[in-house]
């Protein structure tokens, strides 16, 4: 299927999605070189609810991959633009992994398409995301370790001198983690989220002090640092495959402060177990330096961000626990 779709700022040529035809794919697929002298499509699925991007996976009579797509939008919420190059930045943080040990943990990259965002890479078969600790509101400590693990070597990584800034993704980011869910007037349904969720935001988004705080670590996210990040470092983006932990989607990438994927980090954990400890814990075994408070900081906003933001997760938790979650992580922003 070949579409002219305009953005903002370019044409993608090719427009993928789960309503392709195997044939038409395959074509597509053939012109971009990207399939073996003899290889064909024959079947086309979704391997899971992507966010940002459309994502299908490819099985021919050979092998399958993944082919990913970015469009002037973010997929789940069409009414948001979101700039297409974000998919570059992904492709040049794989290339920037040149510690084998964290090759090991992300997918190998098979082809790149600059005109039309497209990626095609490994298929790490029959893996789950990690969203599903927070339902078994426990996490294992081995994952955890390996995860803090992976997260050290990406951090230790040279900077490349052209690795991208990423502003435009990075200011939209920063309106959805440090500006819209402390806004009074802000449209999100929140009690269409669970009844009685509005009411308890309000003290949040009325707190000066609070919001003065997450104001300021709003700057930092926008400024420039010196530390590859991965970005966007929680549950959805830790993939799982027996004894295998895979890292993915790294399109929030950016060189910044190494506390911003740590806070993540801890937040999720927080947010999964409601257990405050994850801050220290996960701060003893990291192998580098980072800011204790800082980190709890950002973990804090994290926190409120997904409880009373529009990016909402799969967390079933009573209003009374929600509560407490909110109330921790103010506590955790207001040291």
């Amino acid at each position: 299927m070949r579409v002219s779709c305009k953005s903002s700022k370019t044409f993608i040529l090719i427009e993928i999605d789960g309503n392709i035809s195997a044939e038409s794919l395959e074509d597509i697929l053939k012109d971009l070189g990207w399939l073996h002298g003899g290889e064909k499509v024959h079947d086309i699925s979704i391997p899971g609810e992507g966010n940002m991007n459309v994502v299908l996976r490819v099985l021919t009579n050979e092998r399958s991959f993944i082919l990913k797509q970015a469009r002037p939008y973010v997929r789940k919420y069409p009414d948001i633009p979101a700039p297409p190059e974000r998919i570059g930045t992904e492709y040049l943080f794989y290339r920037s992994l040149s510690d084998p040990l964290a090759q090991a943990h992300f997918p190998r990259i098979l082809g790149y398409n600059t005109s039309n965002f497209l990626i095609q890479m490994e298929d790490l078969g029959d893996c789950r995301d990690m969203t599903y600790w927070y339902g078994e509101k426990e996490i294992r400590q081995d994952l955890l370790s390996e995860l803090i693990d992976i997260l050290s070597i990406v951090h230790a990584q040279d900077v490349p001198e052209n690795y991208p800034v990423n502003l435009e993704l990075r200011q939209l980011n920063h309106r959805h983690i440090f500006i819209l869910p402390f806004a009074e007037q802000n449209g999100f349904p929140l009690d269409k989220v669970q009844s009685g969720l509005g009411e308890l935001a309000l003290p949040y988004k009325k707190n000066k002090e609070l919001r003065e705080i997450v104001a300021l670590v709003g700057r930092k996210y926008l400024d420039k640092g010196v530390t590859l990040l991965h970005g966007d470092y929680y549950p959805g983006s830790w993939m799982s495959s027996r004894n295998k932990v895979f890292v993915i989607d790294p399109e929030f990438s950016f060189i910044g402060f190494p506390e911003f994927d740590l806070g993540v980090m801890a937040a999720h954990a927080i947010m999964a177990t409601s257990d405050r400890k994850y801050v220290k814990a996960i701060l003893r075994e990291y192998q580098g330096t980072a800011d204790e408070n800082l980190v709890s900081q950002v973990a804090g906003i994290e926190m409120l961000r997904r409880l009373i933001g529009l990016a909402q997760l799969p967390l079933y938790r009573s209003l009374e626990e929600k509560d407490f979650l909110l109330k921790t992580a103010a506590q955790m922003i207001l040291l």
